[in-house]
Parts: structure tokens; C-alpha cells; sequence
């Protein structure tokens, strides 16, 4: 190559280079539109402070020299624990010029005292309005002379993935810091979060941007930055963020009722795997594989079966599980429902008045002492007793899996503490019927095995 053919090469790569960055957003501007109504949150909660006391036996002498050393580190006999201060910070924005701001349930969670630090300096005294934990979001109030700066709202329906979004909030205490990225994927469920279609971005957030605004480039809020997924405490390229329809919706019932009423079905789901599709006559995975229906629930009530996939909800598609539960808790409490579902590969539909979302149940923990038995598909099986049943609200069937060794059983998932329930949709009674039904397994096809795993009913798919 001459030197001609070098330069125009360079000349084509740098203008395609310069073309590149020319579609780049700017974010200057909007910054310096929104930022302003962007806050930090400090708390302080009282908390006791744990005093170790003195070993075993051991006694100050009295007037030794050392027994304010002693007292101060163990503290004096019979003394009560000391109160220290906690502090932690936070960031929220305001959404009505008379003082309302939005922030983080686990950002103000027990706090005594809560101060809004404005981009302006001046520090104002919050009072919480009411607070979310199952969507983590809380509305405060601030008392203000003037008129506060306020944000502008999108659509977090609109959002698309692959779209830039930017964050601004006060990570590590560090005010207005701004971070942007695109969103990565919508719908999220996270662990213990049911009721929130989480936005997954790779904004750079980090402790302290929680509660903090994000943004699309209209400059209009589309979610509440919300957790970050990390092994080592800092951003990682994974965040989540609440979508804002979900908190003004919330935030809405705060300020009403001062407490959030959810539509309440009453099914404990999971997602439909490709073998467990397959086990129920599927074309494909989809939908929300009932794997419990609670006793009195609106489900039950409607026909709901164990093993039925819901499909639609009031007409809106239900793809994976984590689809149900936010469509579920934002309709109308007392208003009739229609659920389209699969039962043994018919189409269904039923009608269900919903009901209230009551509080969560207590977890169960259970001691299992029953003598052993025999190995099946690779499992150590013990029947269940009369207090096991009683605490899982079992009336009647299921055997209890002591251990797991190599074989079909442990590839499909079993582990030990699981009860098996239900074997290719009947009922388990007995270790020794399971036994025979054990047999009907085919290296060809995947048989449906329902379990209960500490409280929770599980479906899982077992072939040889």
C-alpha cells in the first residue's frame, strides 16, 4: 500500500470514527434541566449497641486502676446497652411543587430523622408519608417557601430495550453524579420482588443512588434506581430499577389510603421449563405453571387447579411466571378477572373475582425423625408425619425425600428436604405407591413431578 492509499484509508477511517461519535447523545443539557430536582436523603436511626460483657466468673476488683478500662469495653454489671446512631444516605426527586418527593422504602426504612439536602445547599426536614416494602418505593414530604423544582414523567411501558437512559443521584454521598447507559432488558424478577417488573440497566450505579431518578432523553423519569446485582458491593454492569407507572401507582395509594391495596389471586407459580412443556403436551414454554392453589382463595374459588398454565390475564399475555404477579397486584381489588389457561392440553377460560393481598405467610420449618426406607430413581424416600402435614397444610398424600444419590432423581433437580406430591398428575399417597408409579418412567418421555420445597410447590420434569 502507497502512501496515497494510507491516507485516504486513515481520512475514511477517522471520518467514519468522527460520524460515530456524532450520534452519541449529549446529555448536557438535560442534566441541567433535571438535576436540579434531584435530592439527597440522610437518615439516622438509634439502634442498641451490643456490649459483649464480662467473661464468665470474672469480677472488677474494687478500686483497681484498670476498672474504667474494663467498664468501658465490657461495661458495668447490670448496665443497659447503649443507643448508637446510624446513618445512611440515599437520593430521591420531587414530583410536586408543594413538597412530595419519591425514594427507596429500604432508603428510609426506620428511620428517626430524615433530611433532604436540595442541589441548591439548603437542608429540609422530611416527614414520611407512607412506605412500600414488597415495591420498595416511599413518598416524603418537605415543607418549602418557594416552589420546588419538579420532575417530568414518561412511560416505563415505552421504554425499549437497547434505548439510552442516564441516573443522576448521590453514590457514596457524592451529589448530582450523573451515569448513563441503555436499558439492558425489561420484565425482571428478582428474588422476594414478585410484585415489580424490574428495568435492567447498565447504568453505573452504586450505594447511594438508590431512589435516585432514571431518565430517558426526553428528560422524563421512567424509573426509580433500585438494587445493583454485585459480588464485591459496587456497580458490575447489572442495576434494576422500579418502573415509574409501578411507583406512581404506588405512590398515588400512599397519599390516599397511606397503605397499598394488590389484587390477590391466591397461586403460588412458576415458569414452564421445555421439558416440563413437553411433559404437559406444550408446543412451547410458556406461561405460569400453577403449582398451589390456597385454601379459600379467589383462585380456588374460580376452578383453579394445580397443573393448570395460565396463559392471559384480562387479555394480556402472560409469557414467563414473573408476567402474573405485578398484573395481578395493580388490578381492582373486587373486580372479576379472566384467566385463559392450559389444562390438559384444552383451552380454558375461567372467570375470578379478585381479593385483597393479604400479609405474607410465616415461613415453615420442619424436624423429620421417621425411620428410613428404600432407594427409588435414586432417592432415599420416608413417609410424612401427622406434625410435618399439619405445618405444610398437606391433608392428605406426599412422601418426604431423606437423601439424593446419582441418578434420574438428582439430575432433575430433587434435592433432599423435598415432598413429593403429586407423579405424572396423581397423587402420591405412599412411599410404596410411588414405587409403582416410578415404573411408568420412559427414557422416551418427560414425566411432571410436583414437590413441595420448604413450603413452596415446585414443578419439575423427570425422565430416565
Amino acid at each position: 500500500m502507497n502512501v496515497t492509499k494510507l491516507c485516504v484509508s486513515l481520512t475514511l477511517m477517522l471520518a467514519s470514527l468522527s460520524g460515530f461519535a456524532s450520534n452519541l447523545p449529549d446529555f448536557t443539557e438535560l442534566v441541567e434541566e433535571n438535576s436540579r430536582a434531584v435530592v439527597n436523603i440522610s437518615t439516622t436511626q438509634k439502634m442498641a449497641q451490643q456490649k459483649s460483657g464480662l467473661p464468665p466468673g470474672f469480677e472488677i476488683p474494687e478500686n483497681s486502676p484498670y476498672g474504667e478500662l474494663f467498664r468501658h469495653f465490657f461495661g458495668a454489671p447490670g448496665q443497659q446497652p447503649r443507643q448508637r446512631e446510624a446513618r445512611s444516605l440515599g437520593s430521591g426527586f420531587i414530583i410536586s411543587a408543594d413538597g412530595f418527593l419519591l425514594t427507596n422504602h429500604h432508603v428510609v426504612k426506620n428511620a428517626e430523622e430524615i433530611i433532604v439536602r436540595l442541589q441548591d445547599r439548603r437542608e429540609l426536614k422530611a416527614t414520611l408519608v407512607g412506605s412500600d416494602e414488597r415495591t420498595d418505593v416511599a413518598l416524603l414530604k418537605v415543607e418549602a417557601s418557594d416552589d420546588l423544582p419538579v420532575v417530568k414523567f414518561g412511560s416505563s411501558k415505552e421504554l425499549k430495550v437497547g434505548e439510552w437512559v442516564f441516573a443522576i443521584g448521590s453514590p457514596f454521598g457524592f451529589d448530582s453524579s450523573v451515569t448513563a447507559g441503555i436499558v439492558s432488558a425489561k420484565g425482571r424478577s428478582l428474588p422476594k420482588e414478585n410484585y415489580v417488573p424490574f428495568i435492567q440497566t447498565d447504568v453505573a450505579i452504586n450505594p447511594g443512588n438508590s431512589g435516585g431518578p432514571l431518565f430517558n432523553l426526553a428528560g422524563e423519569v421512567v424509573g426509580i434506581n433500585s438494587q445493583i446485582y454485585s459480588r464485591s458491593g459496587g456497580f458490575m454492569g447489572l442495576s434494576f430499577a422500579i418502573p415509574i407507572d409501578v411507583a406512581l401507582n404506588v405512590s398515588r395509594q400512599l397519599k390516599d389510603k397511606g397503605r397499598v391495596v394488590r389484587g390477590w389471586l391466591g397461586v403460588r407459580i412458576q415458569d414452564v421449563t421445555r421439558e416440563l412443556a413437553e411433559s404437559f403436551g406444550m408446543d412451547k414454554p410458556r406461561g405460569a405453571l400453577v403449582s398451589q392453589v390456597i385454601v379459600g382463595s379467589p383462585a380456588e374459588k374460580a376452578g383453579v387447579r394445580v397443573g393448570d398454565v395460565i396463559i392471559a390475564f384480562n387479555g394480556q399475555v402472560v409469557d414467563r411466571s414473573s408476567t402474573l404477579p405485578p398484573l395481578v397486584g395493580t388490578a381492582r381489588v373486587s373486580s372479576t378477572a379472566k384467566l385463559e389457561l392450559i389444562r390438559q392440553k384444552q383451552l380454558k377460560t375461567l372467570s375470578v373475582k379478585l381479593e385483597s393481598l393479604p400479609d405474607d405467610e410465616k415461613p415453615i420449618s420442619l424436624s423429620v425423625t421417621q425411620p428410613e426406607l428404600d432407594h427409588i430413581l435414586g432417592l432415599l424416600l420416608r413417609e410424612l408425619t401427622a406434625e410435618m402435614r399439619q405445618q405444610l397444610a398437606i391433608k392428605q398424600g406426599g412422601v418426604l425425600v431423606q437423601s439424593v444419590t446419582t441418578g434420574v432423581a438428582k439430575k432433575s433437580g430433587i434435592r433432599p428436604g423435598d415432598i413429593i406430591l403429586q407423579f405424572g398428575g396423581e397423587t402420591v399417597t405412599s412411599v410404596q405407591q410411588f414405587k409403582s408409579l416410578a415404573e411408568k418412567l420412559s427414557a422416551d418421555k418427560f414425566i411432571s413431578l410436583l414437590i413441595n420445597r420448604q413450603g413452596s410447590p415446585i414443578f419439575l420434569a423427570l425422565k430416565k
